[in-house]
């Protein structure tokens, strides 16, 4: 009869310890074991959520455990088995990497790396590059401004005539041969003539009814006032002189030059500008040339001018020769006037574009160039020469005129000017009124 407890093998005899009749020592006799039924393999799975019209009970209806093991264990019973928490990783699974997937779905992220803030990226992005362009807009500013060679003092013009309505500029293109070498004067055909003369005068009304620019020619016969000289501040007495207009300007320079044009015209100059042929032709090459249209061909020897008829592109060297031409003309100094109103039209609108605006290898070159032999009264902001700039180019469009003064014949070689028509055209210019006077 077998006593030992249920599911043990062996006989009594085989028992070990003292008294064994056993001829093998303790240590390698078999000990007695309890035999367990064979158990399959377990394999995890999830637990299958009933329809949520039926309660989820973890046990049979008679008090068993619905574990899908096979064999269902006694009631009570614990297997241990885990049913997908992970300790100590909070909710949810494991990424692998020992770090936690917080959120649930593809909408999570990896703790300790959250996604991307693109809101906030942007916001930086552009708060960023205002800064940056405020920055070079300022920075541009000022470099720009203290390139300005502020040396023409208006202060010092007497007997002024009152300011009316606009701003108005006199533009003067002189022959200074400033900062050119000796092969730049040969190549340009400037000469080598000591001092500067005016080579071509303009007035520029810009006001609420569009540009007006109107062309003094160098010819005109004016009367020399009464002024105080710009280096001396001796006052000279006017003994009512007649000379050509660019006298003026040769004899005590641009004060003298816009006090006799106020004196002969009752319009008040509100800024006055002036370059030399040096600026002039290194500004035409920095933004590429200039695009013009000439309607007929011509020549000159002395401007060194040679162009044919049609749509051309116009380097500094060339165009510098087609503003200075006058002796190819059957109109002369008249026939100059209305070429160089065109082409500066034409310079203003094709520089004030965005591919030089923008452009810093463009505008900074063209800048520099321009600003370097630019002289301007010393109450001249860069913001008025920008707002001077883009009314020249809206003279050949829109509202914007562009005229000679007007004539009404010569004398003596000088060209007199209609004086009902300078007055009429002065009067509505100072009301800020549409031109209608008509100029030659």
């Amino acid at each position: 009869m077998n006593d030992w407890p249920d599911r043990r093998t062996g006989d009594r005899s085989e028992r070990y310890g003292r008294g064994s009749a056993s001829s093998q020592p303790e240590s390698a006799r078999a000990m007695p074991h309890i035999q367990r039924r064979p158990s399959q393999p377990r394999t995890p799975q999830r637990p299958q959520v009933p329809p949520q019209s039926q309660g989820y009970d973890d046990r049979h209806q008679d008090g068993g455990y619905q574990g899908g093991y096979g064999n269902s264990p006694e009631p009570g019973y614990d297997s241990g088995y885990n049913t997908g928490q992970v300790y100590g990783s909070g909710s949810g699974g494991s990424d692998g990497r020992g770090g936690g997937r917080r959120g649930g779905g593809d909408g999570g992220y990896v703790q300790g790396r959250p996604a991307p803030d693109w809101r906030r990226r942007i916001k930086l992005g552009a708060l960023t590059l205002v800064v940056v362009v405020l920055a070079v807009s300022i920075s541009t500013y000022f470099w720009a401004d203290s390139k300005l060679k502020r040396e023409v003092d208006l202060a010092k013009v007497i007997e002024r005539p009152e300011s009316g309505d606009g701003t108005n500029y006199l533009i003067v293109g002189s022959d200074s041969r400033e900062g050119m070498s000796a092969e730049e004067k040969k190549r340009l055909r400037t000469g080598s003539a000591e001092g500067k003369r005016t080579d071509s005068m303009m007035i520029l009304h810009d006001g609420s009814n569009g540009p007006t620019l109107i062309s003094l020619p160098r010819d005109s016969n004016v009367e020399i006032p009464t002024f105080v000289g710009s280096e001396s501040g001796k006052k000279f007495q006017g003994t009512g002189r007649q000379v050509k207009l660019n006298a003026a300007y040769a004899e005590d320079g641009p004060e003298l030059l816009v006090r006799t044009v106020e004196f002969n015209t009752g319009l008040h100059i509100d800024h006055y500008v002036e370059i030399g042929f040096g600026g002039f032709a290194k500004i035409v090459d920095a933004i590429g040339g200039v695009e013009l249209d000439i309607p007929k061909a011509f020549k000159d020897k002395k401007s060194g001018a040679d162009f044919q008829a049609g749509k051309q592109t116009l380097n500094g060297e060339q165009s510098l020769a087609f503003v200075r031409t006058r002796y190819a003309f059957a109109g002369s100094d008249l026939d100059r006037t209305k070429n160089q109103q065109k082409f500066l039209a034409a310079l203003a609108s094709q520089t004030a574009t965005p591919s030089t605006i923008i452009n810093p290898f463009k505008l900074y070159p063209t800048m520099g160039a321009g600003l370097d032999t630019l002289i301007v009264d010393k109450d001249m902001s860069l913001w008025a020469l920008g707002n001077m700039f883009f009314a020249m180019k809206g003279v050949t469009g829109g509202d914007g005129t562009s005229m000679n003064m007007p004539i009404s014949g010569s004398t003596g070689g000088n060209l007199v000017w209609d004086k009902a028509k300078v007055k009429q055209l002065v009067e509505q210019l100072n009301n800020d009124e549409k031109v209608t006077v008509k100029g030659n």
